[in-house]
């Protein structure tokens, strides 16, 4: 048994469904209570259970032999709710387990990469057999923006036109999480998940073109106003300037390595995606 953490998040359900199509048993974690279609139809076993509270998670970790943990997206308990969870995890006598990091987590700039960072320095500490993996930021991020893009002809970057970022598509991203929940021999390793390709919103804007069978311009939409008060909107506009400032690049030969071929470019990406009156 597997167990999968945020489980009903795109991250969460990409891992589920790359582990199911693996044939490998998944208990999928989900905050709220209802049900989760998306889920079940993978065959997955969803349970109940909140991060932040031990008392559950002697049940949740029930003969598994692995959980990824993914913590939910600028949340600020991440750095002493993982160190908690790590303790609890010890405590059940877990075999394996492997955390969803971010690419660069040590630019603490960004309030959600420090957390990580902590988060990372005290799965070390442990004394868990763990692994890490560092995707950087998703093709899939853009996807929400294609039916406006395709009905105005413009790609708004809030990451400015000059930087690059090197996008990952997540079902790669899914299926290097599967290669550190069963594979051997890699206990106490960093890997990083990147795309193959560093990519300005110009670039992107001629690919969504390409794809979309007309002009688009990428257009830069600088944040107005002052750095918001909370928390989540703190890491947004810091992730956003620092995308501005330094970009989000890496090198794909980590994640090449772990899949067995080469990343999925930002074009296979859309090709990938379902078609105008296609299901999602």
């Amino acid at each position: 048994m597997i167990v999968v953490t945020a489980a009903g998040g795109s991250t969460g359900t990409a891992v589920v469904r790359e582990l199911r199509s693996r044939g490998l048993p998944v208990r999928a974690v989900v905050a709220g209570r209802g049900p989760r279609p998306e889920l079940t139809a993978l065959g997955a076993e969803v349970v109940t259970a909140e991060l932040t509270s031990p008392m559950q998670w002697p049940d949740v970790l029930a003969g598994a032999r692995a959980m990824y943990l993914i913590w939910p997206n600028f949340d600020p308990d991440e750095a002493d709710g993982a160190r908690a969870l790590f303790a609890e995890a010890r405590r059940a006598g877990l075999p394996r387990l492997v955390y969803h990091s971010v690419l660069r987590p040590q630019a603490r700039a960004m309030p959600h990469h420090a957390a990580k960072d902590r988060a990372e320095q005290a799965l070390d500490a442990s004394g868990l057999a763990w692994r890490v993996l560092q995707p950087c930021a998703y093709a899939d991020n853009l996807d929400a923006q294609l039916a406006d893009v395709a009905r105005t002809g413009v790609l708004r970057s809030p990451w400015g036109l000059t930087r690059a970022q090197s996008l990952v598509d997540l079902r790669d991203v899914a299926a290097a999480a599967a290669v550190l929940l069963t594979e051997d021999g890699l206990d106490g390793g960093t890997f990083e998940a990147v795309g193959p390709q560093p990519l300005t919103a110009p670039r992107l804007a001629e690919l969504i073109g390409d794809h979309l069978g007309r002009e688009v311009t990428a257009q830069d939409v600088v944040p107005s106003g002052a750095v918001p008060t909370s928390y989540a909107g703190r890491c947004r506009r810091t992730m956003f300037d620092w995308y501005r400032a330094h970009g989000f690049t890496g090198s794909p030969r980590v994640l090449t390595a772990l899949l067995g071929r080469r990343p999925l470019s930002f074009a296979e990406h859309l090709a990938g995606l379902p078609g105008p009156g296609e299901g999602a």
